[in-house]
């Protein structure tokens, strides 16, 4: 058994060792916590690997980022959408996982708190600029994707809203951010002209 511990005043969480291969997906299935099987196409499972995706991406993304506040706000965000794809895919009644109930507010704070210390924008403005701003736009891109297919999962099953809040705004954080970056880099936004 192993202990793991987090830097949110979390309390730990002691997990079996996990062995990496189960032979469990080799037909193009995989489980849920309640223990139904579903194909790895079904929409649930492109919604909660999207996120997945993204949350890689968002790592790549905080390993260029020098900036101490926002590589908390990073991390924070991935621990977020850890508990977001775990709750995508329990799918038994009262399910244990889910979003923290600040993790929308807090967004929304650093998105203002970003926004205020950047020009007004003017263009459309193409990724670009140092590997962080595209790392930041990327990540963007990818949240508008797992947004997409969450939207699609919650036409054929209940969805909490917060998640589908959740993306929108994680989405927008990421483009703000990306000026943020290319302000602190001091280099120049590159305008889309049409």
């Amino acid at each position: 058994m192993r202990q793991l511990t987090n830097n949110r005043n979390w309390p730990p969480v002691t997990y079996p060792a996990m062995k990496i291969y189960t032979k469990t997906g080799d037909q193009g299935q995989t489980g849920l916590y309640s223990g139904r099987r579903l194909s790895k196409a079904h929409p649930r499972v492109e919604a909660y690997g999207t996120v997945d995706e993204l949350n890689a991406c968002l790592g790549l993304l905080r390993d260029h980022v020098t900036d101490e506040a926002v590589r908390q706000q990073l991390l924070d965000q991935q621990h977020h959408l850890f508990a977001l794809g775990a709750a995508m895919a329990d799918d038994r009644p009262g399910q244990a996982y889910a979003l923290p109930a600040d993790a929308v507010a807090d967004l929304e704070k650093y998105l203002d708190e970003m926004e205020a210390g950047l020009p007004r924008m003017t263009h459309f403005i193409l990724p670009g600029g140092t590997p962080a701003v595209s790392y930041a736009h990327l990540c963007r891109t990818v949240c508008r994707r797992a947004e997409r297919r969450t939207v699609e999962l919650a036409e054929a099953v209940t969805i909490d809203a917060s998640i589908l809040i959740f993306l929108n705004r994680l989405s927008d954080y990421f483009f703000v951010l990306a000026r943020h970056l290319g302000q602190l880099a001091e280099v120049p936004e590159i305008k889309w002209i049409s």
